[in-house]
């Protein structure tokens, strides 16, 4: 049974910092390109960074130079570094995972394999 649990979630001020964390299950890690998506009520998912199983980083415009993504296949987990936090961060943030480093940079969402529940990130102002 294939799990992605996201942890690290909470309550910040603008301009502080957060770091998520997505501990994987079930799968072979190291083979699987990983991804932080987010969404805010009444929207679409978005992408918000990607890496491949290589360490090849992707980040949408208006996250980088703030935020960082990395993974540990040693630990089976991904990481994202959020700093400068702004209250338009305010979602909840979704990692997901598969094999094809594409799907999750071009989803859409149903196309790509693994999913977590989510974590709440909320950035006051």
């Amino acid at each position: 049974q294939v799990q992605l649990v996201e942890s690290g979630g909470g309550l910040v001020q603008a301009g502080g910092s957060r770091r998520l964390s997505c501990a994987a299950s079930g799968i072979i890690f190291r083979t699987h390109a990983m991804g932080w998506y987010r969404q805010v009520p009444g929207k679409q998912r978005e992408l918000v960074a990607a890496i491949t199983n290589f360490g090849i980083t992707y980040y949408t415009d208006a996250v980088k130079g703030r935020f960082t993504i990395s993974r540990d296949n040693a630990k089976n987990t991904m990481y994202l570094q959020m700093n400068s936090l702004k209250p338009e961060d305010t979602a909840v943030y979704y990692c997901n995972a598969d094999r094809a480093y594409g799907n999750i940079l071009k989803g859409p969402e149903s196309v790509i394999d693994y999913w977590g529940q989510g974590t709440q990130v909320t950035v006051s102002s």
